[in-house]
């Protein structure tokens, strides 16, 4: 499926449909990957108030960290781009069922 063809409504059908796939399976990805899903959720919901803060005792800081480095790396793509991001993104690892259903 060339998700790039997609218009609006069928693009955020299919970002919506990831989500929550993503968010219920039990598949357990890796930190990377993870961080690519926050980045890629965060910028097509234009949700980026992450707020870097000095937690030396948990480790806060350095999660922050990466976080904002993944929002860094995404911050060029469009809104629409971010949502099929990751939308293939959740086909790559939970395969693309989710769309069907």
């Amino acid at each position: 499926m060339d998700l790039s063809k997609l218009k609006g409504k069928e693009v955020e059908l299919a970002f919506h449909k990831a989500y929550k796939a993503v968010s219920e399976t039990q598949h357990r990805f890796k930190q990377d990957t993870l961080l690519y899903f926050y980045a890629y959720y965060k910028h097509a919901t234009k949700e980026f108030n992450i707020e870097l803060k000095h937690h030396p005792h948990n480790g806060a800081q350095l999660v922050s960290a990466f976080k904002m480095n993944a929002l860094f790396q995404v911050r060029h793509l469009s809104v629409k781009q971010a949502k099929i991001k990751y939308v293939e993104l959740a086909i790559k690892y939970l395969g693309d069922d989710f769309l069907k259903a």
